[in-house]
C-alpha cells in the first residue's frame, strides 16, 4: 500500500484555528452555527469545546464565500445553500481558482517588472 502524502492527517480543528483560516472572529462561527442548521461541529466535554472536521470546514467555506466574499445576507445565503447547494459549490470553487490565478499573475508581473 502506497503512502498518501496529500492526505491531511489532522482530524479535528479548534474554533480558533478555523477562525484564523477564514480571518473571522470565533463569535462569527458560533453565530453561523445558529443560522445554518447543517453546520454542526462536534461539541465535547462539559466546557463544550467545538471540534471542526473537514466537512465542517467545507460548509464554512461555502458560507464564507456567499456572505463575506459575495455580500449575500445570512437569509439569502441560507436559502441558496438549501435550494441550490451544488451551484453554490461550483461558483465558490470557480471563484477560488480565479483568485489563485490572479495572485499568480500578479507575482509574475512583479517578477517581470523587476527584470526590466
Amino acid at each position: 500500500m502506497a503512502l498518501n502524502l496529500n492526505k491531511n492527517l489532522k482530524l479535528y480543528y479548534s474554533i480558533k484555528e478555523v477562525a484564523e483560516m477564514f480571518e473571522l472572529n470565533e463569535s462569527t462561527l458560533r453565530y453561523w452555527e445558529q443560522e445554518f442548521p447543517f453546520l454542526k461541529p462536534k461539541v465535547s466535554g462539559p466546557s463544550k469545546v467545538r471540534q471542526y472536521q473537514e466537512k465542517d470546514i467545507e460548509q464554512i467555506r461555502l458560507i464564507h464565500n456567499l456572505v463575506k466574499k459575495r455580500g449575500f445576507k445570512i437569509s439569502a445565503a441560507r436559502k441558496i445553500l438549501t435550494q441550490n447547494r451544488k451551484g453554490a459549490e461550483t461558483k465558490a470553487d470557480a471563484l477560488e481558482r480565479l483568485i489563485a490565478v490572479r495572485d499568480e499573475l500578479q507575482v509574475l508581473k512583479k517578477q517581470l517588472d523587476y527584470l526590466q
